[in-house]
């Protein structure tokens, strides 16, 4: 039929350099795990002794910074499994999934902590918090962070690793808030400090999650990556010597770190299948090919080959519509 599915620059250590990868950042996280824990009991025996609602709610994303960080290593552990007949594209997204549910988890906690916080605020007799001792527990849990940030901060920049370090980075944030309400304590006396520091922590966390909720929920929903336009994808094909016709393109992301592109392109009639069987339109493949790995950096791409005979009878999805201010600047280029 002049056709065929052909699997072009696929680059097939991408799998290889994704699992790499995924073992470096399994690595660090179980390093950060370790760190973590241990900050998780430091913060719980001074919430116990102090009964501070910023070591509190530190102490909250520490419980969920110790999920979050076993939910992590579990994850980058997965995406080193290689593809099977029943996952063909491996386990790769299960870092994604682990950072959707690492976000969601602390914005259920941040919304927990500014419940209480205002609770405490419209109490009728404030809280008795003791000041040098907060201050001493907050030192120790932010030692704690820095170091696990430290680890984090050498890793590949996943999701996952970005979502862990998220957490992290909240405990840290909490363990500044909570040394910072102490010495308000010990210099002014202002009972509400711990409840204003833990409202502080409330506000700083929660864009980044939501942030972070929107960029995993976008490569669930195969969006296109960060800074591929797929317009301009579509023009590059059809600029490659021999392409007639773009359709059925679809950009999207196997995980944060594995972008994919898949078109059918109607070649010319000099590019078609001849009796022998060879196809000539492997030149136009190889030059589509190269053409999104160095212009988009779309390393995984599976192009397919047609004549314009063949491609009539098929059902192509639609293009997406042109905004109308581009309908209009076309219009008056053409006036």
């Amino acid at each position: 039929m002049g056709h065929g599915g052909h699997d072009h620059g696929h680059g097939h250590g991408g799998h290889s350099g994704h699992a790499n990868g995924a073992g470096a950042d399994g690595r660090r996280l179980t390093i950060a795990l370790v760190i973590t824990a241990a900050v998780l009991v430091s913060g719980a025996l001074g919430a116990w002794i102090t009964g501070s609602l910023s070591l509190l709610a530190d102490l909250g994303h520490q419980v969920t910074d110790v999920a979050a960080l076993v939910t992590a290593v579990v994850a980058a552990r997965l995406a080193q499994r290689p593809p099977s007949a029943r996952r063909t594209f491996g386990l790769g997204r299960s870092e994604v999934l682990g950072a959707a549910v690492n976000a969601l988890a602390l914005l259920a906690v941040t919304v927990w902590v500014a419940v209480e916080a205002v609770e405490r605020l419209f109490a009728v007799s404030p809280p008795d918090i003791p000041g040098t001792t907060l201050l001493v527990f907050g030192a120790i849990g932010l030692v704690g962070n820095l170091v696990s940030l430290a680890v984090l901060s050498g890793g590949s920049g996943s999701m996952n690793v970005r979502g862990a370090a998220l957490h992290v980075l909240g405990d840290a944030l909490g363990s500044v808030a909570v040394m910072l309400a102490a010495g308000v304590l010990l210099l002014t006396g202002w009972p509400y400090a711990d409840v204003v520091a833990s409202l502080v922590i409330v506000a700083i966390l929660v864009p980044r999650t939501v942030s972070l909720l929107r960029a995993t929920a976008h490569v669930l929903l195969e969006g296109a990556p960060p800074g591929v336009d797929v317009e301009e994808v579509r023009a590059a094909l059809l600029e490659v010597p021999g392409v007639r016709e773009v359709h059925d393109l679809h950009v999207w992301v196997i995980s944060d770190r594995v972008p994919a592109a898949s078109a059918h392109l109607v070649v010319a009639d000099d590019a078609t299948p001849h009796c022998e069987g060879r196809v000539d339109g492997g030149g136009v493949l190889d030059r589509a090919a190269l053409a999104l790995r160095d212009r988009f950096g779309l390393e995984h791409s599976t192009l397919q080959i047609e004549t314009a005979e063949h491609a009539d009878h098929e059902e192509h999805c639609a293009p997406p519509p042109v905004p109308r201010s581009a309908r209009s600047a076309t219009s008056a280029g053409n006036t």
